[in-house]
């Protein structure tokens, strides 16, 4: 009887707010409406719930006004209305001490930047409550190019027992070959499976985002360094336009449409992919729920072969951090936000999808300083990528990165609709 009340209290309503405008769909109509009444009854950005409207405060928020904050939650805001902590490269496991003592002696700074361990993927997502994480993945064709990594034979005298998975084809996901090469998930294929286990498991999650970055570059090191008999530094193999196509084949094996955000859904009927995200907006959160979408992280040569012959992304999987006014752009990634906060609420505020980061190479962490994760949560990027999302008990500083109050999101502090409560968008 109470639902069968609160259904027809909300479609009263809705009705009456909606007969403001002949022109919209009445999904339009209702959402544009709820965002008139939260701007008269509370004033703009309003997120801490002072002076929330009636609408929002229906039989004292219980059971009827939260179940309308859930309802406006899915049906009026979309997926960049919102703000989520991600991880980088976040398959990283730091390098044994041996090892990560050898790359300190040839280079500090490197092996510095290398002193971060994250969880498995599925417990940063479970425990963490984290939405976006990073791959790094190398082409291996025909399978066994990273099965034997050099550093274990320079500091234990042999190699590593070889992993089968090692020796399959398919793409291989490591930070750097020989050196820097542990990591929870092997291939890219192995990964992606357990972030789907935990998306079926959990389907109503807010969108998650995972960043692609394509890595060819070779391992150089100085003269010397390399003994005698010591097998040679692995060969990347160059990503062209087959291995391109590999990525997006692999995500679709293991993904299937309906569990994905694409470039072309979200273009719908627009010329170019830009104009559908500022003149039409991104998914709403009800359509998005469950989902994942896949972006590029390169902005190379590599961003523009995957480009060739899909203009406006056409038909391919991964957003692309392209920039304003190209016809593919959408999503924007800006990984240092001191000094470019009012670039990102700029873009942020005109509806692409920002990605930015909230520390690098340790460096926050080590010395405990937090300017650039405040400028990143306060930039309004909606992507905001960490290696602490909890303390290193390496590091006596206690630097992490973390929604207020340990949500997993909350409403956009630049973009997101007044009369957003943060605690309606996951459960």
């Amino acid at each position: 009887m109470k639902k069968l009340l609160l259904l027809t209290v909300i479609a009263a309503f809705l009705a009456v707010l909606a007969f403001t405008s002949t022109e919209e769909s009445s999904a339009t109509q209702n959402c544009l409406a709820w965002e008139r009444s939260m701007r008269s009854s509370s004033g703009a950005n309003d997120h801490a719930g002072v002076g929330r409207p009636a609408i929002d405060r229906l039989n004292g928020d219980e059971p009827f006004g939260q179940l309308l904050g859930d309802w406006t939650a899915d049906n009026c805001m979309r997926l960049n209305h919102v703000q989520l902590i991600g991880t980088h490269n976040s398959y990283h496991i730091e390098p044994r001490p041996a090892l990560l003592a050898l790359i300190a002696s040839i280079d500090p700074a490197a092996a510095a930047s290398m002193e971060y361990t994250h969880l498995p993927l599925d417990e940063q997502l479970e425990l963490l409550g984290i939405r976006q994480v990073e791959l790094d993945v190398y082409a291996d064709p025909d399978g066994g190019r990273f099965a034997v990594p050099i550093g274990p034979i320079l500091v234990q005298g042999f190699p590593d027992p070889i992993k089968p998975e090692l020796l399959a084809p398919g793409l291989k996901v490591l930070h750097i070959p020989d050196i820097d090469f542990e990591t929870t998930c092997l291939t890219f294929v192995s990964c992606l499976q357990t972030i789907k286990a935990w998306s079926d498991a959990n389907p109503s999650h807010l969108p998650l985002m995972v960043l692609v970055e394509a890595k060819d570059d070779p391992l150089v090191l100085p003269p010397g360094v390399l003994p005698p008999g010591v097998p040679p530094l692995t060969v990347p193999v160059p990503f062209g336009a087959q291995e391109l196509d590999g990525i997006d084949a692999e995500i679709r094996s293991v993904f299937p449409d309906d569990q994905l955000i694409t470039p072309d859904d979200v273009r719908g009927d627009r010329a170019t992919l830009e104009q559908a995200v500022l003149k039409d907006g991104w998914p709403t959160l009800n359509e998005s729920r469950g989902r994942l979408l896949f972006a590029f992280d390169n902005t190379d040569g590599k961003r523009d072969l995957y480009l060739d012959g899909h203009p406006s992304l056409q038909g391919r999987v991964m957003f692309t951090s392209s920039p304003p006014g190209s016809p593919e752009s959408a999503f924007v990634k800006v990984n240092q936000p001191l000094g470019n906060e009012a670039v990102i609420s700029e873009r942020v505020a005109a509806g692409y999808i920002v990605r930015t980061r909230a520390d690098a190479d340790t460096l926050e962490a080590r010395f405990g300083l937090t300017a650039r994760r405040d400028a990143a949560l306060a930039s309004g990027a909606q992507f905001v990528s960490t290696d602490y999302p909890e303390p290193d008990p390496d590091f006596s500083t206690g630097y992490l990165v973390e929604i207020a109050g340990g949500a997993n999101a909350r409403c956009n502090p630049v973009l997101s609709p007044p009369g957003c409560d943060s605690a309606a968008l996951e459960d």
